[in-house]
């Protein structure tokens, strides 16, 4: 039987050793259903991403029963997930040295993915430790997260490793991690590396908060240095500013040259090569929203790299979105590959 990896395309002799690195917030999730109620009790907007201290994390870790932990992070389950597919990942982004910085390494080494960043010792800085989201799912598949970022917030430039964005087809960068002004640099400094390797820088948006409060500097780096844009539709608006959904794809277009913007149930949506390309979503059951854009990503990605059709890239990021929406958590069962349909 071929492996899977043979099924999406790759051959031996490939140029790239990597198809995709990513780099973004190393974070472990923390997985909990809760009712409305709780949520109420505890101040948190539903479907909200907050980002909480270590002391309110610890309040938080006391008041719940964690039913799944595993390493995440946005860009992170992208990886994960695309190594699933068969490509072949890599990926960088800063642990503690504690006890969920081990888990996070362990676990998405598990999964195929290259992890060789060095953790943050913690007898020089005591006081940060891994990043970790508590996500509280509620009944109709809505998550809340609240994010403690810890040893993230010290990826810098020096934790760019040149040999691995050199040898990675495509650079595929998280807006989540545009809040450290260190990282800025990291991206600046990856996106470079990568164009002068003659290979492209993805970047998904992430958060249209997070736009929104570095948004000259998101500006300048989309206008620069990103070749292809992920982003929902509060995402890309947010960014240049407007309400109107199609005034905002049209100036993204300006901006880089494919955009791909993912609309709930109305699909998504590719604008490439003078292009427009709609791709509907794939009817399931909605479980857990958790980690659906993340697996819309690594399928297009997976397609990308492989030389698929951009309609098809579509059709593999809304097949492995909708597994994963289908279930508890971010990650596709084992049955992924008998859903792919290649």
């Amino acid at each position: 039987m071929r492996s899977f990896r043979e099924l999406l395309g790759h051959k031996k002799g490939d140029d790239a050793e990597f198809d995709i690195v990513g780099i973004g917030n190393a974070i472990v999730d923390i997985l909990v259903q809760v009712d409305s109620d709780f949520l109420e009790k505890q101040g948190m907007v539903p479907g909200t991403m907050a980002l909480i201290d270590a002391k309110r994390a610890q309040e938080l870790k006391g008041l719940i029963k964690p039913e799944k932990q595993m390493s995440g992070g946005s860009v992170a389950n992208t990886c994960f997930v695309a190594a699933l597919m068969g490509a072949k990942t890599a990926y960088l982004g800063k642990v503690a040295d504690d006890s969920l910085g081990k888990r996070f390494g362990e676990d998405i080494r598990q999964g195929g993915v290259y992890f060789p960043s060095k953790p943050l010792k913690t007898r020089i800085h005591p006081d940060l430790y891994t990043a970790r989201s508590i996500i509280f799912v509620t009944s109709d598949g809505q998550r809340t997260m609240n994010t403690y970022l810890g040893a993230c917030t010290q990826f810098q430039p020096e934790d760019v490793i040149e040999d691995v964005i050199s040898a990675a087809k495509v650079t595929f960068l998280e807006g989540y991690l545009f809040d450290g002004e260190l990282a800025q640099k990291a991206f600046y400094l990856a996106a470079d590396i990568a164009h002068k390797a003659g290979k492209k820088v993805a970047l998904s948006l992430s958060d249209p908060f997070c736009v929104k409060r570095h948004l000259a500097r998101f500006k300048d780096f989309v206008s620069s240095r990103v070749d292809m844009v992920f982003a929902n539709e509060l995402e890309i608006c947010a960014l240049y500013e407007t309400e109107d959904f199609e005034s905002a794809v049209t100036q993204a277009v300006q901006d880089a040259s494919i955009v791909v913007v993912t609309r709930g149930e109305k699909g998504s949506v590719i604008l490439a090569n003078g292009e427009r390309i709609e791709v509907a979503c794939v009817p399931t059951v909605v479980v857990d929203t958790t980690g659906a854009g993340d697996a819309y990503v690594a399928g297009f990605l997976a397609g990308w790299t492989t030389e698929r059709s951009f309609a098809e890239c579509g059709r593999l990021g809304s097949v492995v979105a909708a597994e994963v929406i289908s279930h508890f958590g971010a990650r596709p069962l084992p049955e992924l590959k008998e859903v792919m349909n290649f």
